[in-house]
């Protein structure tokens, strides 16, 4: 019993020598061994280069917080193409165009006039909740002849509406103001109506080609139909 119990010390006594040898080959590798991969599980594992020694916790959590901040600054970027593609109204628009203002109409319905940029209008005539026409003035006045109710949309944006008087051309008519007009049929849906003077003179010429026009005659208001008939009203 005495011999085994010796042979057993002896045996850890060997161990420990061993382990210290191998602990002491360990620590004399240098700075090439510490640069190796046991450096950089060390490094992943919080410790220094050097030893056992952890990593400070504050310089854990300034690397956090840093981490943290540039993702919130990677997140929070939004591109042209971004912006775009959610649907953005840009800036430019937004200056452009104006809030719309109503008019109410001789028949019940409503006039949204909306400016667009310079001489440049938009006005939605708007019925129970229903777009029944629309009149854009880009570069001149607008028309419509909507049911025997006849609207000018003017380059200044201003919109005059009214009910009947109108005439069906072909012919010369009388109109209000003292002009008169002379209706001609140039082709399918397209008329021509010079508007003429007190000396007969050709003063202004309205022309369809598939949609009314209208006209803003020194504040007599006339439209002309696709189909011929020519109205107006001061």
């Amino acid at each position: 019993m005495t011999t085994r119990r010796t042979f057993r010390s002896a045996g850890l006594v060997a161990v420990a020598a061993a382990a210290a040898l191998s602990l002491a080959a360990c620590q004399s590798g240098g700075k090439s061994a510490a640069s190796g991969p046991e450096r950089q599980a060390a490094a992943a594992s919080g410790t220094t280069g050097g030893g056992s020694t952890p990593v400070g916790s504050s310089t854990i959590a300034a690397d956090k917080a840093a981490d943290k901040a540039a993702d919130k600054a990677a997140t929070g970027v939004r591109t042209g193409a971004d912006a775009a593609h959610r649907g953005g109204t840009p800036a430019t628009t937004a200056k452009t165009a104006s809030q719309a203002r109503t008019q109410t109409l001789p028949d019940g319905s409503t006039a949204e006039i909306r400016r667009l940029g310079d001489q440049h209008y938009l006005a939605r005539i708007v019925h129970g909740g229903s777009v029944l026409a629309t009149l854009e003035t880009n570069g001149a006045d607008a028309g419509l002849d909507a049911n025997d109710m006849f609207i000018v949309l003017t380059l200044g944006g201003q919109l005059h509406a009214w009910m009947g008087g109108g005439h069906q051309g072909p012919g010369t008519f009388e109109l209000a103001g003292g002009w008169k007009a002379k209706v001609t049929k140039t082709g399918e849906l397209r008329y021509r109506a010079q508007i003429l003077g007190n000396d007969g003179a050709v003063d202004a010429t309205l022309q369809t080609n598939q949609h009314d026009v209208g006209l803003d005659a020194n504040g007599v208001y006339i439209v002309l139909s696709a189909g011929g008939v020519i109205s107006a009203h001061e």
